[in-house]
């Protein structure tokens, strides 16, 4: 299932995947989603286009608001 807002998106990484959101968490994987040469970027964009990177991107700096 790919997540169509930041509740499925959390219970997707929280609940389904098992990976707590802490701040380092959510800091390190926001280097890499803002990082548009990144190679894992590259790949994300190329098969889930880009509104699907944004919102990403959005949800974890969603999640880097209510954890601050």
């Amino acid at each position: 299932m790919i997540p169509a807002d930041f509740a499925q998106w959390r219970h997707c990484i929280v609940a389904e995947c098992g990976i707590p959101l802490t701040p380092a968490f959510v800091a390190a994987r926001l280097a890499v989603w803002q990082d548009i040469r990144a190679e894992e970027t590259v790949r994300f964009r190329r098969l889930y286009g880009d509104t699907h990177w944004q919102r990403v991107v959005g949800w974890f700096e969603q999640a880097r608001a209510q954890l601050a």
